[in-house]
């Protein structure tokens, strides 16, 4: 049965349309080949994160995000849905919390709990912040800080018990320590702070790279799958058979040449020998001497009746030169 355009075309439109259905839904997260379930986490922020990035469970991925919005008109939360597509069992106990690395790709992590009871499809996750950079450096700074500063007032109070015990000398050497110690304390607080606002900077200048890093992420992804492609048509390309049938060939070559250059071999001595060559060359001007001698005079190599008498000249002794002007 012959197929009508108008069949074939009705065909090609709805594939199409399904394959377009298909890429629209993967690249938000959505897989129509296999059952997921849908679990929610409100954040107050979600720091750039964005549909279809991975959910991880210790460094496994687990799912994907699966769309965002806002919880009110107040923006008091936004809504994060994401899917679960492996079979684990999550405690509803667990916290999802927002990572950031430093190249500004996000991702959700699931830090799981210790209950007994699991969720589901429908549930919702309790969230947690994650503390920033800076927050972290802060804090990792603070217990040394006060730990100095306990340190200078356990010495200020030692200091003043030894002062009612030495003579007014020691005791303005005393003195003069404290001061240098207080000044030394003064220059070292001054030196973190200002630590503290280059480090600050520091920080800024890389989440400002990793912004850049984040909208370019789609050429890199451009570019890395391009690579992909055509390091798979080299690989396919059979570069190494290639390379040994050009060695063969070339060996084989060698050895012809050496053979040729060689006067052993029929070619070599054919090439090579001078008396060879001029023994042919005599060869072929006797051979056209006397090709031309038999069309001068025939009668001198046949004596068949229809030319007459033999013919008495002399036999040619070199080859007729012939006139190209003449046309003969």
């Amino acid at each position: 049965m012959k197929i009508s355009n108008e069949t074939k075309v009705g065909a090609l439109t709805a594939i199409a349309i399904v394959i377009l259905i298909m890429g629209f839904n993967f690249l938000k997260g959505r897989n129509l080949t296999e059952r997921s379930d849908k679990v929610m986490s409100v954040f107050p922020d979600i720091k750039g994160l964005q549909v279809s990035n991975p959910v991880y469970i210790k460094g496994l991925q687990v799912g994907k995000v699966y769309e965002m919005h806002e919880k009110d008109n107040d923006l008091s939360g936004i809504i994060v849905t994401f899917t679960l597509t492996k079979n684990i069992n999550i405690p509803d106990n667990s916290v999802a919390i927002i990572n950031s690395d430093l190249l500004g790709s996000n991702s959700l992590e699931i830090r799981m709990g210790d209950s007994k009871t699991f969720i589901g499809h429908g549930d919702t996750l309790q969230t947690t912040q994650k503390l920033g950079i800076m927050t972290e450096i802060t804090n990792s700074l603070n217990p040394a800080l006060n730990n100095v500063n306990k340190t200078l007032a356990s010495l200020d109070g030692l200091i003043q018990q030894l002062s009612s015990t030495l003579d007014p000398k020691t005791q303005g050497n005393l003195q003069s320590i404290i001061a240098s110690l207080s000044s030394t304390s003064q220059q070292l607080e001054k030196l973190i702070a200002a630590q503290s606002a280059a480090l600050g900077k520091t920080i800024t200048n890389v989440e400002t790279i990793t912004g850049a890093f984040a909208r370019n992420s789609g050429k890199i992804d451009t570019t890395l799958a391009n690579l992909q492609k055509t390091t798979g048509s080299l690989a396919d390309a059979q570069i190494d058979q290639t390379l040994q049938s050009v060695r063969s060939t070339m060996a084989k070559l060698e050895q012809t040449l050496t053979a040729v250059n060689s006067k052993n071999g029929t070619v070599g001595m054919l090439l090579n020998d001078r008396q060879l060559y001029n023994e042919l060359r005599m060869t072929n001007r006797s051979l056209t001497t006397l090709l031309d001698d038999i069309r001068v005079n025939p009668r001198r190599y046949l004596s068949v009746s229809v030319f007459g008498k033999k013919q008495k000249s002399g036999p040619i002794l070199q080859p007729i030169t012939y006139d190209s002007t003449q046309g003969n």
